[in-house]
């Protein structure tokens, strides 16, 4: 049976983003009074040297306090940990720096909640001009070579392979909160996914550039990071049916 009412959570890791985590929580909660919706949200503080932390307990954002920077993948199998003990029914996540807007997560749970897919993508690329922003050529570029690998890997095709703004069901929250990838998590989370016959999809929405703060995601800087992704999706096994 199809179900439209859901348990809903946002995950929300956050790395030094005391200039963004205050105004992204109130977004939420604003959402929230004017369209009669529930999102519940957690924010996971991956070791923040700023003043993350103390602004969300002053404010009384909920939050999960890391003793030290796991980094990504770390912060964000810890929210979808959460997720898993609190029962959610879906699990999504979500970026503090702002560049994710809540008004698109109605459009990414549709298809969960219509038993069409088990995780879905909020894409930039999928329909042109969905979303003004859509990174630096050079990192586009990466995207799309990694694009190509999954597709050649799995005979999926994933156009916006980097988009940390996802919906998990249950499937998948139990999948991610017992192994998830520390790096490149987006892409190589996307084909273990694949790899457990489980469905994706994408749907279109607009990001925005941060709105303060700085990216914690240099690595796209380096040669070895194409590398190591394209070898890490090249070496992952596809589960038996």
């Amino acid at each position: 049976m199809k179900k439209t009412s859901n348990k809903i959570l946002l995950i929300i890791p956050a790395y030094n983003e005391e200039k963004n985590i205050l105004k992204t929580y109130s977004k939420i909660k604003e959402f929230n009074k004017n369209n009669n919706t529930s999102y519940d949200a957690i924010v996971i503080n991956d070791g923040s040297t700023d003043n993350t932390s103390k602004i969300c307990h002053e404010n009384k954002i909920p939050i999960i306090d890391l003793i030290r920077n796991l980094g990504i993948g770390g912060a964000v199998q810890t929210g979808y940990k959460y997720a898993l003990e609190k029962d959610y029914d879906i699990a999504i996540q979500f970026d503090g720096d702002g560049q994710h807007d809540v008004n698109y997560i109605k459009d990414i749970i549709k298809p969960i909640q219509e038993e069409k897919a088990n995780i879905v993508i909020g894409s930039r690329f999928i329909k042109k001009n969905a979303s003004t922003f859509k990174s630096t050529p050079a990192r586009r570029m990466g995207i799309n070579i990694i694009s190509k690998v999954i597709w050649w890997k799995t005979r999926v095709k994933i156009y916006d392979t980097t988009s940390g703004f996802r919906a998990s069901d249950k499937k998948v929250i139990k999948l991610f909160a017992l192994t998830y990838p520390i790096e490149y998590p987006e892409p190589i989370s996307s084909v273990e996914v694949i790899n457990h016959n489980l469905k994706i999809k994408e749907v279109p929405v607009n990001m925005k550039e941060r709105e303060g703060g700085k990216s914690s995601i240099t690595s796209w800087k380096k040669v070895y990071y194409m590398i190591n992704v394209i070898l890490s999706i090249l070496l992952m096994k596809r589960r038996v049916k």
